[in-house]
């Protein structure tokens, strides 16, 4: 199930400006949150050194996002502890060895300004990634799926129920895909009015003949 089924059916995309760095990256995990402090990355290495294996770090690095939080370092560092993916609310750099490492990575730019280490920062506790509407809350827990579509979030105490709906859903768009493959028009399969359209120059055979049964 794609990250765009699964925000059709509730879960919370985390922004149109984070993109996985390299093609492919998908993850699907539970949230560890992390807060970076500005230009400094000593609570991603802390982070990385405790996070349970198969956990997706989720980092707010927005107070000042313009330096490479996640580098060839951090990466092999995440590999070696079985991390399945880093979400970055700011820049990484070293990308080609962000994909050699085969880490999951997602953020919001690139960078080849290098942080420090020594600022402290926040693990475990709840983040707030800013998606251009209303800020989205993840904490320890909730699950992250990421694709190249995009990444979001599911809240634990709903993730069940929205990935249910998304089975559902996924199954009626195949259904769907199944009847345009066979010829069927998506004005009719979705009940579209295209007379709204300036420019509508008359209905195919099929859709006026269902017309005029909708009619009659």
């Amino acid at each position: 199930m794609g990250t765009a089924a699964l925000t059709r059916c509730g879960a919370r995309p985390l922004g149109a400006h984070l993109f996985a760095v390299w093609p492919g990256a998908s993850f699907a995990a539970t949230a560890l949150p992390v807060r970076c402090a500005p230009g400094d990355n000593l609570a991603l290495h802390v982070a990385v050194a405790q996070a349970p294996p198969e956990t997706a770090l989720v980092v707010d690095a927005s107070g000042e996002p313009e330096y490479g939080y996640v580098d060839e370092i951090l990466a092999v560092a995440a590999r070696m502890r079985r991390i399945s993916g880093i979400v970055v609310d700011g820049c990484v750099s070293d990308v080609a060895a962000l994909a050699r490492s085969g880490v999951p990575v997602v953020s919001a730019g690139v960078s080849v300004r290098a942080p420090v280490h020594e600022a402290g920062g926040e693990v475990g506790r709840e983040v707030r990634l800013d998606n251009g509407r209303t800020p989205v809350p993840v904490r320890r827990g909730d699950w992250i799926v990421a694709d190249d579509d995009g990444t979001v979030c599911l809240p634990r105490g709903r993730a069940t129920a929205i990935v249910a709906d998304t089975v559902e859903a996924v199954a009626a768009e195949q259904r769907m895909v199944d009847a345009l493959a066979a010829g069927a028009s998506t004005l009719d399969l979705l009940n579209l009015d295209p007379s709204r359209v300036a420019g509508w120059e008359g209905a195919p055979a099929a859709h006026a003949a269902r017309s005029a049964e909708r009619a009659g």
